[in-house]
């Protein structure tokens, strides 16, 4: 996933990016910092994690059961996406309505095998190995790290983790929420993220 979008910025005619990756996204993104480091200005790795870091192999049997069938609902997502707070869970009622306002020109409903190749990418990179753990250090690119405080998908000390790991990383959990923290917080997120994009080297 990483070299093809490497192939695709470069079909773009773009010589450098500021990239943000949310949840596998992530990953993706720390491995195009990796392979191209050039092609990156500044990092913003949402809901993320390390690869190789113990404990991040599968998610958790409540998360299975919530988003790992091949039908869900809205329900479901929230289970997973928001924190168990009324103030959240409003929060994933109003990013459905928003994810469901456009109703003509969407994109194609994402399969469930798509979804298990998925799952398996995120296993894969969530098996123990501290020489991959090790490799995160290379990135030397301005780093925002971020997630929220209630995620049972990506635990929130795995966010800590991977900005102790990279040198140039700060790190940010947002209060109530989870594995949608950016969702949830869109307007205190995307300030923060444009303060970083901005902000000194």
């Amino acid at each position: 996933m990483a070299r093809d979008a490497i192939a695709f910025l470069a079909a773009l005619g773009l010589d450098q990016v500021d990239l943000l990756g949310f949840s596998i996204g992530s990953f993706v993104a720390q491995e195009i910092a990796l392979i191209r480091p050039a092609i990156v200005r500044r990092l913003v790795l949402a809901s993320s994690a390390p690869q190789g870091a113990a404990g991040m192999h599968g998610w958790a049997p409540d998360v299975i059961g919530a988003v790992g069938t091949p039908q869900v609902g809205p329900d479901e997502y929230i289970g997973v996406f928001f924190a168990s707070s009324e103030s959240s869970r409003k929060a994933g009622q109003e990013t459905v309505q928003r994810q469901y306002t456009r109703t003509q020109d969407r994109d194609a409903a994402t399969t469930w095998a798509t979804r298990e190749a998925q799952y398996d990418a995120v296993c894969t990179w969530g098996i123990p190995d501290h020489g991959a753990l090790q490799r995160v250090a290379a990135i030397a690119h301005p780093v925002f790290v971020a997630n929220g405080d209630s995620d049972p998908m990506i635990l929130p000390h795995y966010s800590h983790l991977l900005a102790g790991l990279i040198p140039q990383a700060r790190v940010k959990i947002y209060p109530d929420s989870a594995h949608g923290f950016l969702f949830q917080h869109h307007a205190e997120y995307a300030a923060d993220v444009e303060a970083f994009l901005d902000g000194p080297r």
